[in-house]
């Protein structure tokens, strides 16, 4: 179970983006805001550092069941 607060603006294509873009080895992630920001319009700077934050923190219990 994940204890980590959902941002407001998170969709599930925000995080979908984010996994892809991590499998692609363009950038380190901790780069990955300005990524999230340019793909997706709606989002601000605070909004896609918001999102990023929240997948980092919760990266490997969504993915766990990969295992």
């Amino acid at each position: 179970m994940i204890n980590t607060p959902m941002p407001d603006k998170l969709k599930t294509k925000h995080l979908l983006f984010l996994d892809s873009l991590r499998e692609s080895g363009i950038t380190n992630m901790y780069g990955a805001g300005a990524y999230l920001e340019n793909a997706f319009q709606s989002l601000d700077r605070d909004s896609a550092s918001e999102i990023l934050s929240y997948w980092m923190k919760t990266f490997s219990e969504r993915h766990k069941l990969e295992e």
